[in-house]
């Protein structure tokens, strides 16, 4: 089946089409924004039927605009489809229908449960390590208060990369080769000798997701101990923060 119009899945593999993209294969000559608007007359709610997407699309000179999208539910865009009563239409509905029909197909069913299972088993595994590291790294709090956990001194990689001129992605790489740390799905985590000496503080943040849930983002911060920690690690290797080279 070729692909007329693209259709994604959030995170609750719901079947997903961009309101833009449907605009344009309709043929739609009513600005987008107008259009959508009396098409949610038609009793489509939001959060519900579709959400809000902020866009940012390219201009013929070269710069970008923002613009809102939104993110239908197929069964929304099949709807839409229809009430336009013309050719196109017809078209996109049909399209949507033979989508739905694959989607439910019985071992495209199996296949997405499997997917799911195996990314219930990822997530459990990054949350084992992250619930460790957390774990190593509130034990110095036995013995001592380490004031600098909980204040303004905790500093994010890419603000210790800076220091000596690098990027984030290139100090990530040179820890991970010196055998500091490991990424564990999307986080970096410190391997259990070194996340147990109080070099960082692993914060959980929320977020929006594109599906208007909560969702939450661990990241791993640097105490001013860790810092110092790399400061001797690249000290060994000749290499010196820009300020100690006389570089402004």
């Amino acid at each position: 089946m070729n692909e007329l119009i693209k259709v994604t899945t959030n995170e609750k593999d719901e079947q997903l089409v961009s309101g833009r993209e449907l605009h344009s294969f309709l043929e739609i000559e009513t600005p987008y924004a107008k259009w959508f608007g009396r098409m949610t007359e038609y009793g489509f709610i939001e959060n519900v039927d579709y959400s809000c997407l902020d866009k940012n699309v390219q201009m013929p000179n070269g710069g970008f605009k923002a613009v809102i999208d939104h993110a239908l539910k197929i069964e929304m865009a099949k709807e839409i489809s229809m009430i336009q009563r013309n050719d196109k239409g017809k078209q996109a509905r049909q399209y949507f229908l033979e989508v739905e029909r694959q989607w439910n197909n019985p071992e495209m069913v199996v296949e997405r449960a499997l997917q799911i299972q195996k990314r219930k088993v990822q997530l459990l595994s990054e949350q084992v390590a992250l619930q460790t590291q957390q774990i190593s790294e509130l034990q110095p709090k036995a013995t001592y208060y380490d004031v600098v956990l909980n204040c303004k001194d905790l500093v994010a990689i890419s603000t210790i990369s800076k220091d000596y001129g690098w990027s984030a992605t290139r100090m990530n790489k040179f820890l991970k080769q010196k055998k500091v740390q490991y990424k564990q799905g999307k986080i970096w985590l410190l391997y259990q000798d070194h996340a147990e000496q109080g070099y960082t503080s692993t914060k959980v943040q929320t977020y929006a997701g594109s599906d208007g849930a909560t969702h939450t983002r661990p990241h791993t911060y640097w105490t001013q101990k860790g810092r110092l920690f790399i400061y001797n690690l690249l000290k060994e290797e000749g290499i010196l923060p820009l300020i100690e080279r006389g570089v402004a």
